[in-house]
Order: structure tokens, then C-alpha cells, then sequence
């Protein structure tokens, strides 16, 4: 009779990993996320072949990351790899995704208009980067309240912090955004 992984939570899967960097584990956790993580491509994507495709990029990026990072909220990482590997998809053919089309200037030929939209997507770019460099909590806390417009108590129920943890993080993390963007202008300079 097989073993049922089923009771198993993310996080004691991720610690067998970690302990002896069997793959069986991962793909142990990546099954549960399948559906989820097509879920998010398509709706970025909007094509059922390009969705499968990232789903199976995402695979194996996280396989990659995993060995080299240690990863502590699963579900909210792999949502995050999930949709940073869309929108770049979506950058390098060209598209905008829908979230970011009103602020994009498009069909408008005149000088301006072209550098503000370059000066946007340089925006958009250095957000991203930046994004990576916050610490793992403030990084899932600020993407759950600001991008996916979650409540601080779906935020706590989500990730298991305390209300002062939650807000701490946003805080902290939206601080250390603007910094850390700060810092990227300058460097550019």
C-alpha cells in the first residue's frame, strides 16, 4: 500500500528536503500547487499552452532555488515565482499585463510620451529587483497587502504571523523599498 503524503504539511516536506535533498519531497509539494499555479499563469497569459509551459518553468526554477534558499511560507513563494515568471513573459513579448495597462502609455508616437513609458517599465524593473532584496517576511507581506490586496487579517491567517508582525513587515518592507529604489536611481546616475 503507498504512503499517503497527504497529512504531511509544506513546511516538514521543505524540512525533509532540506535534511537530505531528495527531489521526491518537492515534487511531493509542487503537485498540491499544480492547479494553483495554472490558475495564476492563465491569468496572465491567457493561452492554456503558454500557462502549461511557465507551470513547468516554475518547477523547475523553484527546484533550483530551493537548493540554494532556505524557504519558510511555501505557498506564498511559489504564488510569487509563479507570477514574476509571467509578467516577464509578458515583458520580454511585448505585453503589459492588465494591472499595469493604465499606466502605460500606448499608441502615442510623441518623444514624451516614449520616455515616460521607458521611465515606467525602468520603474517597474527596479520594484522588481528590489522586491528580491527584502527579507522573506516583509517580502510575502508586502506582496499579499499591496498586490494581492489582502486584508491584515487574511494576512495573518495566511502566514501565521501576529497582527504585529504583519504590520511591522509592511512597514519595514515598504520602507526598505523605497530605499533600496533610492539607492538603484542612484547607482543609474
Amino acid at each position: 500500500m503507498p504512503i499517503s503524503y497527504n497529512d504531511i504539511d509544506d513546511n516538514t516536506l521543505l524540512n525533509y528536503f532540506y535534511a537530505d535533498k531528495n527531489n521526491k519531497w518537492l515534487g511531493i509539494i509542487l503537485q498540491r500547487y499544480t492547479g494553483m499555479l495554472l490558475g495564476v499563469c492563465m491569468k496572465y497569459l491567457k493561452d492554456e499552452n503558454d500557462a502549461k509551459d511557465a507551470v513547468q518553468q516554475v518547477f523547475l526554477k523553484s527546484i533550483n532555488e530551493l537548493q540554494k534558499y532556505k524557504v519558510d511560507y511555501f505557498k506564498s513563494w511559489i504564488y510569487m515565482v509563479a507570477k514574476n515568471h509571467c509578467l516577464m513573459q509578458l515583458r520580454d513579448k511585448g505585453k503589459h499585463p492588465a494591472e499595469f495597462s493604465e499606466n502605460i502609455i500606448v499608441n502615442d508616437d510623441s518623444t514624451e510620451a516614449k520616455e515616460n513609458s521607458i521611465h515606467k517599465e525602468n520603474n517597474l524593473n527596479d520594484l522588481e529587483k528590489a522586491m528580491l532584496l527584502l527579507n522573506e517576511e516583509q517580502s510575502i507581506c508586502v506582496t499579499l497587502f499591496y498586490l494581492q490586496k489582502k486584508s491584515y487579517n487574511d494576512i495573518v491567517t495566511t502566514t501565521n504571523f501576529s497582527m504585529l508582525q504583519v504590520k511591522s513587515n509592511i512597514q519595514n518592507g515598504k520602507r526598505n523599498l523605497k530605499i533600496i529604489m533610492q539607492r538603484m536611481q542612484r547607482n543609474e546616475q
